[in-house]
């Protein structure tokens, strides 16, 4: 009986993340770049400076949290195991091309994460505790006055946070623990779950100060040991750079482990890894965004957009070359394992492999943070305020269980939640896109 319920939502999962969706989320982010001239081009630099250098808190603004943490807060839960085991997978599957396919998702990405920051500031509200609440439910439901189809993302937004921000994240990191330093999966969850609580009972304000800290220092930490991987192999980067451009329209031959890929494969499986890492269009992220002190949407959204850019622009192409430069695709290996070989060629002893479980552990962890305040914010717009503890505690429990209980069922639904969260998503961005383009013209033209 499990098996067929198991069959059935695969199916179901199949169906919803196949081309249609994939070309609709692809399709949105070029149409807000012609819509928006391409300004992910034009002020990508200065976007990085706003985010990353200057970083100043508008502290007298309406918001809960600085523009820098709500972008950390946002890339704590995109930078996850797809930036490790989800690159990993689509070279093994598409070849070097794939990862062309990755970027060009990312660079359009970048517009669609932009204009869902600046619907989310331009239409947020103020909740009962005086905290900042937003995101698509109210942009939807404000903007478009779909009441019904905001209502719609905020429950598939809250049971997919069990999922894909929650016990996904948590088994992997049971699973890291376990094979690098074998320790129990349930010392692990009791551990996880403890660390979980203590940030997010403290809602965004606490989860802002911990992935500040968190989010640079791990993604740098792991940036670090792919450079060291591919100074190593540096002999091998031009062949690389030609093979990911050319193999990303011609087919890749099979070779040694590596069984083949056709363009259309190679574009599949680049495009579906390179939306599953950075999220643009699924509407998670602006729900940090919503929560940022500014002084108008278009500020906070050139810095969110840098969210993008930064997971898959640049942590992605780290693992990707790592891999490349290595020689490990030919192998036959995926996901997690082939990344740990790929560190394994540089780095001595078992240090390759324990670099890469660490990374699994903080990224997952993050992400596990992130998740929690999409899913209790969609919560609170379904139910109300006193909804929020209730929901924590769970979210607290289920970390528990993803760690020690293997739940393809859960997981498999959570996916298909997932996925149904983009389609309100996308519409409201489709139907609110002249409302971007005018408050980037506002905006801009005020500045000159």
């Amino acid at each position: 009986m499990e098996a067929d319920v198991q069959s059935i939502l695969t199916s179901i999962s199949d169906f919803i993340w196949g081309p249609p969706l994939l070309i609709l989320l692809v399709g949105t982010g070029i149409y807000l770049t012609f819509l928006l001239r391409g300004l992910q081009f034009r002020k990508l630099f200065h976007s990085l400076w706003l985010a990353l250098i200057k970083r100043k808190e508008d502290s007298d603004q309406p918001g809960d949290i600085s523009h820098f943490q709500a972008l950390m807060t946002a890339l704590a839960a995109t930078v996850g195991t797809g930036n490790i085991a989800g690159v990993a997978t689509a070279i093994a599957i598409g070849g070097p091309g794939a990862l062309f396919w990755m970027w060009i998702t990312g660079l359009f990405g970048m517009a669609t994460k932009y204009a869902e920051a600046v619907l989310a500031v331009k239409y947020r509200v103020v909740d009962e505790r005086g905290q900042m609440s937003g995101g698509p439910m109210y942009y939807i439901s404000k903007g478009l006055n779909l009441k019904w189809l905001g209502a719609l993302f905020a429950v598939f937004a809250s049971i997919a946070a069990f999922g894909i921000g929650n016990m996904v994240q948590s088994n992997s990191v049971a699973d890291a623990v376990n094979h690098s330093f074998n320790i129990p999966v349930e010392y692990t969850g009791i551990a996880l779950a403890l660390l979980t609580g203590l940030v997010i009972l403290g809602g965004i304000k606490s989860i802002g100060k911990v992935t500040q800290v968190l989010v640079p220092s791990m993604v740098l930490f792991y940036m670090l040991a792919a450079l060291v991987v591919v100074i190593i192999h540096i002999g091998e980067v031009p062949n690389v750079i030609s093979h990911v451009l050319i193999e990303a329209f011609t087919p890749t031959a099979a070779s040694g482990g590596f069984a083949g890929a056709t363009v259309m494969l190679t574009i599949r499986m680049g495009v579906a890894r390179g939306v599953f890492s950075n999220e643009s269009g699924l509407g998670s992220a602006p729900i940090a965004a919503a929560a940022a002190q500014t002084k108008h949407p278009v500020t906070q959204a050139l810095v969110s957009m840098t969210q993008t850019f930064i997971d898959t622009i640049v942590v992605c192409s780290f693992t990707g070359f790592a891999i490349l430069v290595s020689g490990v695709m030919e192998t036959g290996n995926t996901g997690v394992p082939l990344t740990s070989m790929a560190f394994e060629t540089a780095l001595p002893g078992e240090w390759g492999g324990i670099i890469v479980s660490l990374g699994i552990i903080f990224f997952a962890y993050s992400t596990i943070l992130g998740w929690c305040y999409y899913g209790e914010k969609s919560i609170e717009y379904l139910l109300g305020i006193k909804s929020v503890v209730p929901y924590r505690v769970l979210f607290v429990i289920a970390v528990f269980v993803g760690a020690v209980v293997k739940l393809d069922l859960v997981w498999t639904f959570a996916d298909i939640m997932n996925g149904l969260m983009a389609l309100p998503n996308l519409i409201g961005l489709l139907g609110l896109g002249g409302i971007v383009a005018a408050e980037t013209k506002n905006y801009f033209n005020n500045k000159s």
